[in-house]
């Protein structure tokens, strides 16, 4: 894989990060444990999500300009986030990241960049079952 400065670069930029969320929250709205936490207008979730990531990854600040400080953590409180459902989260993102044409060594990085915040939103323990 060619060397790049940031993951935002090595994915090709705001065009690759837009299909990725594109793909990535019709599967979050199709998921058992992720669907019932997101509202049926999802557009403006994926537009903060595509803001988000394009920071996260290096890119513009798109999220910061607009909203100020993240604050990812603080703004996932008010939902029950479990490790099953940091897991579903991050498994819809494999897919999407393999259905956006992200290369596999890349899908991988992309990942285990996600996975530290994913894991860090958990603020409940699964229910019982």
């Amino acid at each position: 894989m060619q060397a790049y400065g940031t993951i935002y670069e090595a994915l090709g930029g705001g065009e690759t990060v837009r299909r990725i969320v594109e793909a990535f929250y019709p599967r979050v709205k199709r998921h058992p444990l992720l669907g019932p936490l997101f509202p049926d207008n999802i557009e403006p979730v994926m537009e903060k999500q595509y803001m988000f990531l394009s920071q996260f990854f290096g890119g513009p600040s798109l999220y910061s300009d607009r909203y100020g400080h993240p604050m990812m953590r603080a703004r996932h409180l008010p939902f029950p986030v479990t490790p099953k459902r940091a897991e579903a989260w991050l498994g819809c993102m494999a897919e999407a990241l393999e259905e956006a044409g992200v290369d596999e060594e890349l899908r991988e990085i992309v990942l285990t960049r996600l996975s530290g915040p994913a894991y860090h939103f958990v603020n409940t323990e699964d229910d019982p079952t």
